[in-house]
């Protein structure tokens, strides 16, 4: 099954955001309000990374431990890490890795 458009993006990709998909659409995440995308492992954890509680789920067709893993790589994502061209300094510009390197947890 392809899930990826034709345009060669996956709907979670940020129209600002310049890389290329991953692969097809497997996981599908979700803001606070229930509000969502499906993606690619790639832009999924890059969307993830960027919302503030939001969640991953596995697609039916995609292989166990996918969610996890797009869980895992959002967690080292610096919000919206497409804009690189200011100093990141404040909680909410970090990863949550950095933020938890921060504060000791």
């Amino acid at each position: 099954m392809n899930t990826q458009p034709a345009s060669g993006r996956c709907p979670a990709a940020h129209p600002d955001d310049p890389t290329p998909c991953g692969g097809e659409a497997v996981v599908t995440v979700l803001d606070r309000a229930n509000a969502g995308a499906d993606g690619c492992e790639h832009h999924g954890a890059r969307m993830l990374a960027s919302l503030d509680g939001g969640r991953v789920y596995g697609l039916p067709h995609a292989p166990p431990g996918t969610a996890i893993r797009v869980f895992k790589a959002a967690d080292g994502i610096r919000p919206f890490c497409w804009y690189e061209d200011a100093p990141r300094t404040e909680p909410s510009q970090l990863s949550h890795a950095e933020n938890r390197a921060r504060h000791g947890r």
